[in-house]
């Protein structure tokens, strides 16, 4: 299956995507509706997953009212997407897997006079007969990541929604949404120009104090729950972003990660590892982490670079961090003299220049040092964001699009990013886009 990993194309006057939007749990769009008794409709959306695994049945688009209703969602069991049909049951849309948190997937759901047909990445999945009309089960609400008759308190898988598209009374193929680009076979996003329908609708998520803005034209906004600007961001299927990677973590003391793979808690006690979904092999590179709270007197957290190449709990044995609670710093797990302690409320910044050989963090803005890479992480290949946290420590990542309030706002010398301080020169957010060009 082709995934959005790289850039999005790399032939010029590509269409470019801006917006998503981030949701945990309980977060969610509403929009009461009239269905039609169109019997064809298509649901079309860019999904990248935060959590891999969850406790329920998480919902990413649903229609119908108290009585019931019928929708598209995710299996914990197999991870594959579904779509759920009362009177009929659990249908499979496609057999492929969803497990990768690092990609961007496109799903498309068609339905042509009562026969379904799901797609993921362009690629034909799996058909259905007798799908139910838009008004079955006397519907009257359309939600997104939330299920319209949620009486059993159903939880909500945490992703990233983009060009969400709803085309009522046509049943079109994924061609209508996205396309292969020519230079790298990756199946990427191309702007919908036809007609939307009556109960259609476009959310771009591009204006930050009004999520649930329609902008096909029919003016279906939709209602906001639980979602504030913060959770706009620029992570998209055409500039993917890094974030921790959630199948990426210490198995044996697993963390609890939540606001789109940015946040990461220690709730066992033992220190926990954790690594990026990006890793480079040249280049210069920044990213932030603010420290949120942890135990004090006995901090454990640590932020910098690691190698891919090992495992996440046997990261100490080829990385170079910076530690909290005493301020040095640790190459291969041996820790010496280095800068100042952080605490709630700092930030550090995280800096790599590869061509250069050295690493350097910043607390609050203020360089601690220039570290000349050694050791085991100095093998000439490929580093990777890599944390610990341990004793209730919580540490919130900002690869350039933080899930906290920026005061400043500061952008890499390619306009991408947002981080409280400014991006050292020379240095670029850990995306696709700039991976393209400097890595």
């Amino acid at each position: 299956m082709p995934l959005i990993l790289g850039a999005n194309q790399l032939t010029a006057g590509g269409y470019e995507v801006d917006n998503s939007l981030r949701f945990n749990s309980g977060d969610s769009l509403t929009r009461t509706v009239t269905p039609s008794s169109s019997t064809s409709y298509t649901v079309s959306f860019w999904l990248k997953l935060s959590e891999v695994t969850y406790s329920s049945t998480p919902y990413l688009w649903s229609i119908g009212s108290s009585a019931g209703g019928n929708g598209i969602y995710l299996f914990d069991a197999d991870r594959k997407i579904y779509f759920f049909d009362r009177p009929s049951g659990f249908l499979n849309l496609y057999n492929g897997a969803l497990r990768d948190p690092s990609a961007w997937y496109h799903v498309v759901w068609s339905v042509n006079s009562g026969t379904g047909t799901g797609y993921i990445n362009g690629i034909t999945g799996n058909t259905h007969s007798s799908i139910p009309a838009l008004n079955d089960n006397t519907g009257n609400k359309i939600s997104i990541h939330d299920y319209v008759d949620n009486t059993l308190g159903l939880t909500f898988v945490g992703c990233y929604m983009s060009e969400f598209n709803f085309i009522d009374g046509q049943a079109l193929t994924p061609s209508s949404f996205g396309e292969t680009d020519t230079a790298t076979g990756i199946w990427k996003p191309k702007a919908y120009t036809g007609s939307f329908g009556t109960n259609g609708f476009y959310l771009e998520f591009k204006d930050s104090s009004a999520l649930g803005d329609d902008t096909s034209g029919n003016g279906n906004d939709f209602t906001v729950n639980n979602l504030t600007s913060i959770d706009q961001t620029t992570d998209t299927p055409t500039n993917n972003f890094c974030t921790i990677n959630s199948v990426a973590v210490d198995t044996a003391n697993i963390p609890t990660i939540t606001d789109g793979n940015l946040t990461v808690l220690s709730t066992t006690g033992s220190n926990t590892a954790s690594l990026g979904t990006i890793a480079v092999g040249s280049g210069k590179w920044y990213y932030e982490v603010k420290c949120i709270s942890g135990t004090l007197g006995d901090r454990a957290g640590k932020v910098g670079w690691g190698n891919p190449d090992k495992s996440p709990q046997n990261q100490f044995q080829a990385s170079i961090v910076y530690r909290n609670s005493d301020g040095n710093k640790y190459i291969d797990n041996s820790g010496s003299a280095y800068g100042a302690t952080w605490t709630d409320g700092d930030i550090i910044g995280v800096a790599l220049d590869i061509s250069g050989g050295t690493v350097t963090f910043y607390k609050n803005g203020s360089t601690q040092g220039t570290i000349t890479i050694s050791g085991a992480l100095d093998d000439g290949t490929f580093y990777i964001p890599y944390s610990t946290v341990g004793n209730t420590d919580k540490l919130t990542f900002n690869f350039g699009n933080p899930p906290f309030t920026i005061a400043s706002g500061n952008a890499d010398a390619n306009g991408y990013g947002n981080f409280e301080y400014a991006v050292p020169s020379g240095y670029y957010a850990l995306c696709t886009k700039n991976l393209a060009e400097y890595a």
